[in-house]
């Protein structure tokens, strides 16, 4: 493990820090609130999920310091073993005994009375094989053959093995999150624009393949078609918005967590927070996300060498990419994908993983020479 004992003289983003504590405790106070029902109704507890949270989140504080103190270099160094292990993961969700399954999905590992979701954890390690790929790559990237063929492979490979499980929402956010990093990285548009074509009529068949995603399709096209059965979540995610107004109905006071609307304290927290705190409040968050974004980028420009630029593109877009396509799809601007709101959403694994990433970001941030 490699710690630069000169950095740690040196200080890291404060703001760009100060912004992530500030949406995890948004987090945590929404799903103290937003729990509470079916925190009861599961384990005759009130408090059960948000506790979990707080415990996660001490884990991922433990995380983002850890991965603070730690030479950004030693990713670039040992990323290919990071992606073998990676790659083990997303093969030990299938295995008996070792993988466990829920809704007819095969996306986590047993570790005791916990579970643990691999591709929460392929988010970031294969952002860091491939900013370390292309770093590597150089001036090739541009080639068809030499770039753009074997950057199609390393995705097809992942998205084989995600979409397996399945989970077409996480393989959305690789996907775009790793050709954020391949555009950033010299690629040529001409490229992109042929892995465009692919990627719609590949997400074409695998829409028709699968009969539940279809019908994702018709209910965001359609949502008032039956909203008794398949339309049922998004109408009571716009019932749960449209009723909180501008301002909210306060503070635990929603209707929708009383079993009404699903995912309440997860994929569809977004919605909860506009029915209690209303517009206005809900919208600071988007601007915190955005914020987040820019100071990201600003990081990612005066980063010390092309690898970290790159990391710090794709960690970047991660998680706007995923906070978006969650409020998105609350909003009905989006199909509903089950993804959970980075920082906010409940979830232990996505909440440990983002926070060790941002951990990344911050070591880099102190080789700019520049904090606040």
């Amino acid at each position: 493990m490699a710690i630069n004992l000169r950095n740690l003289s040196k200080k890291p983003d404060y703001f760009f820090l100060i912004l992530v504590i500030i949406l995890s405790f948004v987090g945590i106070i929404m799903i103290s609130s937003g729990s509470v029902v079916i925190s009861y109704e599961t384990y005759n507890n009130n408090y059960h999920f948000v506790i979990q949270q707080l415990i996660s989140f001490i884990v991922g504080i433990a995380a983002l310091l850890a991965a603070m103190q730690i030479d950004y270099r030693f990713w670039k160094k040992n990323s290919f073993w990071i992606l073998v292990i990676t790659l083990l993961l997303l093969v030990l969700v299938f295995i008996p005994g070792i993988g466990k399954s829920a809704g007819g999905a095969h996306r986590w590992i047993g570790l005791g009375a916990k579970w643990f979701q691999p591709s929460e954890l392929v988010k970031l390690t294969f952002l860091i094989y491939l900013a370390s790929w292309l770093d590597q790559k150089g001036e090739t990237v541009k080639s068809f053959w030499g770039g753009f063929l074997p950057f199609s492979f390393l995705i097809l490979l992942i998205g084989f093995l995600i979409m397996k499980q399945p989970d077409m929402g996480t393989m959305s956010i690789i996907l775009i999150s790793a050709t954020m990093v391949y555009f950033a990285s010299g690629a040529k548009m001409s490229h992109l624009g042929i892995g465009l074509a692919s990627i719609t009529v590949l997400g074409a068949i695998l829409i028709k393949a699968a009969p539940y995603r279809l019908q994702r399709l018709l209910v965001f096209l359609n949502p008032t078609a039956d909203t008794q059965g398949a339309a049922y979540h998004i109408n009571q995610a716009l019932m749960a918005i449209g009723s909180g107004g501008w301002w909210g109905l306060g503070f635990g006071q929603s209707k929708q967590k009383y079993l009404y609307l699903p995912q309440v304290h997860t994929d569809s927290i977004f919605a909860l927070i506009v029915e209690e705190l209303g517009f206005v409040r809900a919208g600071l968050i988007i601007v915190g996300f955005l914020l987040l974004g820019i100071r990201g980028l600003q990081i990612a420009k005066k980063a010390p060498d092309n690898f970290s630029r790159l990391l710090v593109v794709g960690i970047i877009s991660w998680i706007l990419i995923q906070a978006f396509i969650n409020i998105g799809a609350m909003l009905n601007l989006l199909p509903l994908t089950g993804v959970p709101m980075p920082f906010i959403s409940f979830g232990g694994s996505s909440l440990i993983i983002t926070m060790a990433a941002v951990g990344i970001i911050l070591n880099i941030s102190k080789e700019t020479g520049e904090s606040v």
